[in-house]
């Protein structure tokens, strides 16, 4: 902690702190890996709710005349398709084909909100400016990461705490969908999405009203199970959803079918950033990918342990840790594809050692009722 005097602190940081949280470095960023426990925490999210401080994440607005066909240009999804109050998952992809970051984005009544990865923030920035400057688009676009507050409301509770705080009718909103409201006067986004594997909302707003919000969804969550809930959770929870984490899963040097998200790719859409590569690599097949697995013992894979196939190192882990919704010890690693296969044992090197794992379906877990 001797430099943490150089890191960002979000609206949220004397909370965390007259909270108890234990702080970490993440993207720049001093924020919460845990208050009471990572386990307590994720459980917390899964039998009730958990709220989250993510207001170290980038929000970029795009707007003006051709703001869409930016947007068509520079992300693999097909943002034609989106109406006012809905939102998609897509990627900013290299010409290569390599991911330069996954987001989502919003389509809002006069533009549309871009949501990307803290550690990417001033990275995906610079490249959707050097993006519009090189196609000339006619185009506004606003960082507005340091003036926005953004806090995840998920959990099974999660519209039961948040229904009496505002007017609209929350079940309206579906999943991946969005609308304006108020707290108490606040101007909040109310965005159906999550990174958990459970129901919830994002709530984005001005800065200045952080504490404000905060003690308002805390107070209301109170009687309910509410807990706040720091990075080791986020983690836990998210893998066990098989959500795609930057910077371990997904990088400049993989691509988004290898990953398993070609769903986000729309090839048919017209001419984008890396569309050529994504055409060709489709074309010629995967060659490796993202696949789940589970231990076979009480071992714990972590990220870059090598992955092995009768003592031959053949691919990489990006993501391992204990499961505390189904008990096991869970990862996803990189794998050629004759591997890939449910039911292939490999094997984890752990400290030159090899530890037995099997190829298993994902996601590890699901909630019941989940939106297709």
């Amino acid at each position: 902690m001797s430099n943490s005097s150089n890191l960002e602190k979000t609206p949220f940081y004397d909370i965390h702190v007259k909270l108890g949280a234990r702080l970490i470095e993440f993207g720049g960023w001093l924020m919460p890996v845990q208050y009471k426990g990572i386990i307590e925490e994720h459980n917390a999210v899964r039998k009730a709710a958990g709220l989250f401080d993510l207001s170290h994440m980038g929000e970029v607005e795009v707007s003006g005349f051709k703001a869409l066909e930016f947007l068509q240009f520079v992300t693999t999804n097909d943002v034609s398709k989106l109406e006012v109050g809905q939102a998609h998952y897509t990627f900013l992809c290299y010409p290569d084909g390599g991911i330069v970051d996954d987001l989502i984005v919003y389509r809002l009544p006069d533009k549309y909100l871009l949501v990307v990865n803290a550690s990417n923030a001033e990275k995906d920035y610079a490249w959707l400016q050097e993006s519009r400057t090189l196609k000339g688009f006619d185009c506004i676009l606003r960082n507005a990461s340091s003036a926005t507050a953004l806090l995840a409301l998920q959990g099974p509770r999660a519209i039961e705490i948040l229904q009496p705080l505002v007017a609209n009718n929350l079940n309206e909103i579906a999943y991946y969908h969005c609308a304006e409201g108020e707290l108490e006067g606040v101007s909040v986004l109310l965005a159906r999405t999550g990174y958990t594997g459970e129901d919830g909302f994002e709530l984005f707003f001005n800065k200045a009203h952080a504490e404000k919000i905060w003690n308002l969804l805390a107070e209301a969550g109170q009687a309910k199970g509410l807990q706040p809930i720091g990075l080791g959770a986020r983690d836990t929870l998210r893998l066990e959803a098989k959500m795609a984490l930057y910077g371990n899963d997904i990088d400049a040097t993989s691509n988004p079918f290898e990953a398993g998200l070609g769903w986000a790719v729309k090839l048919d859409k017209g001419n984008f950033t890396g569309k050529a590569a994504l055409e060709k690599f489709k074309a010629s097949g995967l060659k490796r990918k993202l696949v789940g697995f589970e231990m076979k013992d009480r071992s714990i894979a972590r990220h870059g342990y090598p992955v092995a196939i009768e003592g031959e190192v053949v691919g990489v882990v990006t993501s391992g840790s204990p499961s505390p919704t189904t008990g096991k010890n869970i990862g996803l690693a990189y794998v050629p594809l004759k591997y890939a296969t449910l039911g292939t044992s490999l094997q984890v090197i752990i400290r030159n050692k090899p530890a037995e794992a099997l190829v298993v379906k994902t996601p590890f877990y699901a909630r019941p009722g989940k939106p297709k």
